[in-house]
């Protein structure tokens, strides 16, 4: 496979969302990427893609899917494959990413990211299917932790052990959503610090950081409402083991204005400067 390594590449970003668009084209914004899901953009044509290729223009741009469904037993579809690669070709993108999970089953999407059993069978599955994606669109894939509020009485090893021989077997990088972390471990009574320790640090090409809400007997990945106190304490221990890494604030719903996102980016960039000096 063609252009089979993603080099490095330590800045901070945003994710790009439509309330934000004007401002991403008629003022200087303090950040090194942008970050946009892929799926609001693999069109032919329309204001949408004509937004995106003026920001391109401006900033780096990460595409972030939500639609992949890479676990799924039925395979990715090529429709789904042939679009994206056409955006990414387009855009040539910092790297190209999606979550381990599945959407949908039989051409149904859920618009949910469902969890995988973490067996040699899944394992199977989803290394072909990366191996699928990463053939289709002639570079390599980035893979995100999820979220999850149930787990499977089948599992024969841990989420990051997971993440860890898929990254083995097939050549792919990890985007690793801190927020995620913290909510799953709270969910199952995991160690989110043995997460961290258990990934390996050469692989990860991004960092996700988001909020969260309180529901009934579960913490729910909202990315409504700014990062919380030990979603930044877990940031920080991660930035200790992977060193310099891409990271950015994540917002879906209740979105600020984009001065208080970048306010809470600073944060970032100080925790993470805090971090290099405590390992220096």
């Amino acid at each position: 496979m063609p252009d089979s390594i993603i080099a490095p590449f330590h800045g901070f970003g945003l994710g790009l969302r439509p309330p934000h668009y004007q401002e991403a084209l008629t003022r200087e914004i303090a950040v090194d990427f942008l970050e946009v899901i892929s799926e609001n953009f693999m069109v032919k044509g329309g204001r949408p893609l004509a937004v995106l290729d003026a920001v391109r223009e401006r900033y780096p741009i990460a595409l972030h899917g939500v639609s992949m469904s890479i676990g799924s037993a039925d395979g990715v579809r090529p429709e789904y494959l042939q679009r994206l690669k056409a955006l990414a070709d387009r855009i040539e993108p910092l790297w190209v990413s999606d979550h381990l999970c599945w959407t949908g089953i039989e051409g149904f999407n859920s618009h949910d990211l469902l969890p995988l059993p973490y067996s040699e069978a899944a394992m199977e599955t989803v290394c072909a299917n990366v191996h699928q994606a990463q053939e289709a669109l002639q570079r390599p894939m980035v893979i995100e932790n999820p979220s999850s509020y149930v787990a499977f009485a089948g599992d024969e090893m841990t989420e990051w052990g997971f993440l860890t021989e898929l990254c083995r077997r097939t050549g792919c990088y990890l985007l690793l959503d801190v927020n995620n972390i913290y909510v799953s471990a709270v969910n199952h009574c995991f160690d989110p610090l043995a997460y961290i320790a258990g990934v390996p640090a050469e692989r990860v090409r991004q960092v996700h950081l988001a909020g969260h809400s309180q529901g009934r007997g579960r913490l729910i990945d909202t990315h409504d409402r700014p990062v919380p106190d030990p979603v930044w304490a877990l940031y920080q221990v991660a930035s200790r083991r992977l060193g310099p890494v891409a990271a950015m604030i994540e917002r879906d719903d209740d979105i600020p204005p984009l001065d208080d996102l970048l306010a809470e980016l600073e944060l970032a960039r100080s925790y993470a400067a805090a971090s290099e000096a405590h390992a220096a």
